[in-house]
């Protein structure tokens, strides 16, 4: 018997929702492929167009203009939009107030639990005196 893409989608990732703003809105299960490329890319820019845009392909449409209607501010927003790129990455257990941690900490990146990159990880060792190289034998004559 053959099963639809969507049938084996909703097996595997189910239908959830949520209400934010009094708007029912599917939770993302999936992010678009290049999404975390234009958030970056638009991480400047409150142009309506981008942020709608962001909010239509995690949330579904006119979800935006719902939000905006119901007063939804500029913190409300980053925090929905950071807890649904988590839910799209397949953080299920990453909260509302997990993401108003993330965005309102210092260091973003440690508060969403994201690995350092190699480049910080080596700044580190070097500045605490973390875990050093291996001695050669010869050294330890």
């Amino acid at each position: 018997m053959s099963q639809s893409w969507d049938d084996f989608k909703a097996k595997v990732w189910g239908n959830r929702t949520e209400v934010i703003e009094n708007v029912e809105v599917r939770v993302p299960v999936d992010l678009p492929f290049g999404f975390e490329d234009r958030v970056a890319d638009l991480s400047s820019s409150s142009a309506r167009e981008d942020v709608e845009e962001l909010v239509e392909d995690l949330f579904g449409p006119d979800v935006l203009d719902q939000w905006i209607k119901a007063k939804m501010g500029t913190m409300g927003l980053m925090t929905v939009l950071t807890w649904g790129m988590a839910q799209g990455s397949g953080r299920v257990d990453f909260t509302f107030e997990d993401a108003y941690n993330a965005i309102t900490s210092d260091d973003p990146g440690k508060a969403l639990g994201q690995p350092q990159n190699r480049a910080a990880r080596r700044e580190q060792s070097r500045s605490t005196g973390g875990r050093s190289r291996r001695t050669s034998a010869a050294s330890t004559t």
